[in-house]
């Protein structure tokens, strides 16, 4: 966790957003919808909802009974992931602008990581 300011953005430009306070557990999800949405997985991070100012017309796909995913309109950048319950908000690790300063905690899902990579980075695996 850091507390700096953080900014981020689609490819496009058209959603920007700007963090305050600090990111928690980044991780790597292996997930069938994660895979299917990204191309590949979704790094990411958490942060306060309330700590997330987001500047332009993301679309928010239900990708579950529970949970959302954001993404641009434009360029389909898929920047935000959330789940219905909680006051948190994950955001893609690759959309942040510069360097991050976070050090990856865990993967998450593995059970359902592709047949076509081998995860072996040390960092902890959960199913």
């Amino acid at each position: 966790m850091t507390e700096q300011a953080r900014s981020g953005r689609c490819l496009c430009g058209d959603i920007t957003y700007t963090l305050s306070g600090p990111l928690h557990r980044p991780s790597v999800c292996h997930c069938g919808q994660c895979r299917r949405q990204s191309g590949h997985v979704w790094a990411s991070a958490q942060a306060p909802r309330d700590n997330v100012a987001i500047t332009g017309s993301v679309q928010w796909f239900a990708a579950s009974a529970t949970a959302q995913r954001g993404f641009c309109r434009r360029c389909g950048s898929f920047l935000f992931w959330q789940h219905g319950n909680e006051d948190t908000i994950s955001v893609s690790l690759g959309s942040l602008d510069g360097p991050t300063g976070l050090s990856l905690e865990k993967h998450i899902f593995v059970a359902d990581k592709g047949d076509y990579y081998d995860i072996g980075d040390g960092v902890p695996q959960t199913s």
